[in-house]
């Protein structure tokens, strides 16, 4: 048996907090008199800060300085940051801890691999970070999803190769990437959007500790 790495994005995958950036990139958004509904949400899912307001821009049909995007990426993190500040353990998603605390005890390798620059303060403050043995973020990489650069950074760090390790993403910019990266791809939402994965659950309550299990022996 190869010993596998699974790799988890963070937000929508581990932890509730997509919704804050939805909040967030709304209120800035709604400032410069653009419409963002969820549906436009969806597209900056995986998505990079700088891409992400990039889109919001495109939607409105604005054109800025870079002194304005450099005002108003600040301006967004520090609305999220207010909203996540107060985040806890009620924030992770249903059926996460059973999975991680099943790899764990089966002695596999657990990684973040996130485009969210605020990923470790996440971690800290819902009382997970222990269960990783690598957090690969936004601060580490330059390429965003669907360029696989995250998670190959994921599998470098455990010394293993792609073909061992598998993704649980809420994108499908992120399962493009897992797939680009020969890994496993395991969509973790809606199967019309996450078309492209391997395998896709509504979220972890739906998935059989016995499906994790062939996974890792497969």
């Amino acid at each position: 048996m190869n010993k596998k790495t699974f790799i988890f994005d963070l937000d929508g995958v581990i932890v509730d907090t997509a919704k804050y950036h939805f909040l967030a990139w709304q209120r800035l958004a709604s400032q410069l008199g653009i419409e963002f509904t969820p549906e436009h949400n969806e597209e900056l899912k995986g998505v990079s800060r700088v891409k992400s307001l990039e889109l919001i821009l495109n939607l409105g049909n604005i054109k800025a300085s870079q002194e304005e995007k450099d005002i108003w990426l600040v301006q967004k993190n520090t609305e999220y940051l207010s909203y996540i500040n107060e985040i806890d353990e009620s924030e992770i998603l249903p059926g996460v801890i059973s999975v991680l605390n099943f790899l764990k005890e089966n002695n596999q390798d657990i990684v973040l691999g996130s485009a969210s620059k605020n990923a470790r303060p996440i971690l800290e403050k819902t009382n997970i970070i222990h269960y990783f043995d690598a957090i690969v973020d936004g601060n580490d990489v330059s390429n965003a999803k669907p360029d696989p650069e995250v998670f190959l950074q994921g599998a470098k760090k455990m010394n293993n190769n792609p073909i061992n390790c598998i993704v649980f993403e809420d994108s499908l910019a992120g399962i493009q990437a897992a797939n680009i990266a020969n890994m496993i791809s395991i969509g973790i939402g809606d199967k019309r959007v996450l078309h492209e994965a391997q395998f896709v659950f509504p979220d972890f309550t739906h998935i059989d500790i016995n499906f994790i299990d062939n996974l890792v022996n497969r």
